[in-house]
């Protein structure tokens, strides 16, 4: 059986397990299961929060993004993208956990009314999110390295979630906050030479393909 991985495109965390098995070179295929159907079995008889993405493996489905990497790293070894060393690895995974928690988790509960039509959040909370996502982004300006890449000198995992979320949380910045939120930081040339990268542009062109239909799913509340 061919690996699968199971959501959709225009999700983040569905790009950035995409993007790991394609730098890896690890042969996949791509289910589509959207998350918000009434009786929808692809997605609610493997994944019990109804979550995308997920791993269906031979040996069954693997759920969570993080997880997710993890087992591709450990199931498929060749081209590794956690370091050996464990400091080094450290320090990736500690990337990864700025990037998901502190950041993208925290841009997200603005998505609704910048991205998805929803009606504008109060104050409160714009000021709230605002708040921590600083606090978010100042702590991983002191991790990140940009040398080139947000490890160091070497592409890793920290790249594969950076890559898709550096993006998103950016434009909710303009959106939603009317700031440049990575102000002081060279994101912008980093995004620019890692789209260079052929898996960074696959990922990029299908995740654009896939955005218009799940607006066009919104939209006719599908």
């Amino acid at each position: 059986m061919t690996l699968k991985l199971c959501g959709f495109a225009g999700s983040n965390y569905h790009n950035k397990v995409k993007l790991q098995l394609l730098e890896k070179g690890v042969a996949f295929e791509e289910e589509l299961v959207w998350t918000g159907l009434k009786d929808n079995p692809a997605l609610s008889t493997r994944s019990p929060l109804g979550k995308v993405p997920f791993l269906q493996t031979e040996q069954g489905v693997i759920l969570e993004s993080s997880v997710c990497c993890e087992y591709v790293e450990a199931a498929y070894p060749d081209h590794p993208l956690i370091p050996k060393d464990p400091f080094a690895a450290a320090k990736v995974r500690e990337l990864i956990v700025y990037l998901d928690w502190h950041m993208e988790m925290v841009a997200r509960e603005l998505y609704g009314p910048a991205f998805f039509g929803a009606p504008p959040a109060p104050e409160e909370k714009v000021e709230r999110i605002r708040k921590l996502l600083k606090k978010g982004i100042a702590g991983f300006a002191g991790l990140a390295k940009f040398s080139p890449y947000v490890a160091g000198d070497t592409f890793t995992l920290a790249d594969c979630v950076a890559i898709v979320h550096l993006p998103v949380i950016a434009n909710l910045g303009k959106l939603a906050l009317q700031e440049d939120v990575f102000s002081g930081l060279p994101t912008r040339d980093y995004l620019k030479a890692m789209n260079e990268r052929p898996a960074v542009a696959k990922v990029n062109a299908d995740r654009k393909a896939n955005t218009v239909l799940l607006m066009e799913k919104i939209r006719g509340g599908k």
